[in-house]
């Protein structure tokens, strides 16, 4: 039995996100298509854990899996023939071999995710699939002072979109970091783990401080009701990347 752990890169436009349909829902998502490709190439199942449940539309630059399988192939083997078996939104970049207790999800430390926001007049069709288009002039300084609030172990319970499943709220944002070049704004977000659009509603609420109808130090107030009504909107989901997982 080998245990073997990837490397994903994908355009999540047109994907219902990373996770599998229950069975009668006939939507796209990431896992399947990797999995109806291994299916191709072991001729079995194989059964894929993502180190991370994206959403919708979420894309990804370095999204970790592992799956297990007896097989004698070799790994380059196994790389060119999943691709070979994907669209082309989907990359395996890398395929290793990995001690058969690693678990993508639970084992990984920390995550980070990338949020791109266009900001200028017009609108851009080279970013209409990879960047939130907000046609405002936004305070970078004040959005940079905003974000501090947010670094620490704390209840982002304000920050979590209704959930199917109870979580506990509780999370350790390590940085969040914002860069501009305008129009492009990146901000990067590091954290032990995300609830629901926790990263989108975290920067939904930077725009808005970013806008001026926040003031910075009200992030520490939307921190402290615990009520998701009191951040701001959840940013599209096209802007979001997740960009590495450390473990």
């Amino acid at each position: 039995m080998r245990n073997i752990k990837l490397i994903i890169e994908y355009d999540g436009s047109g994907f219902n996100g990373w996770q599998a349909q229950v069975q009668g829902k006939r939507l796209r998502t990431i896992q399947e298509e990797i999995e109806k490709a291994g299916k191709r190439l072991f001729g079995k199942n194989i059964s894929l854990t993502g180190s991370s449940r994206t959403d919708a539309g979420v894309h990804a630059k370095a999204h970790v899996a592992n799956f297990r399988i007896i097989s004698n192939l070799p790994l380059n083997n196994i790389i060119n023939g999943l691709n070979s078996f994907l669209p082309w939104s989907i990359s395996i970049i890398s395929a290793e071999d990995v001690e058969l207790k690693f678990h993508s999800r639970k084992d990984s430390k920390w995550k980070i995710y990338k949020y791109t926001i266009l900001s200028r007049r017009v609108r851009s069709p080279l970013f209409s699939k990879y960047a939130a288009f907000v046609p405002y002039d936004l305070d970078i300084a004040a959005m940079k002072k905003a974000s501090k609030y947010l670094i620490g172990r704390k209840d982002f319970k304000s920050f979590q979109t209704a959930d199917k499943q109870k979580r506990v709220s509780i999370r350790t944002v390590k940085k969040i970091q914002i860069i501009s070049n305008l129009p492009i704004i990146d901000i990067y977000i590091q954290a032990d783990g995300f609830l629901y659009n926790m990263a989108r509603n975290i920067v939904g609420t930077l725009i808005e401080v970013g806008r001026g109808r926040f003031k910075p130090e009200q992030v520490r107030e939307i921190l402290a009701k615990r009520h998701r009504s009191s951040a701001g909107q959840t940013a599209p989901a096209k802007g979001l990347c997740l960009e590495r997982v450390f473990y």
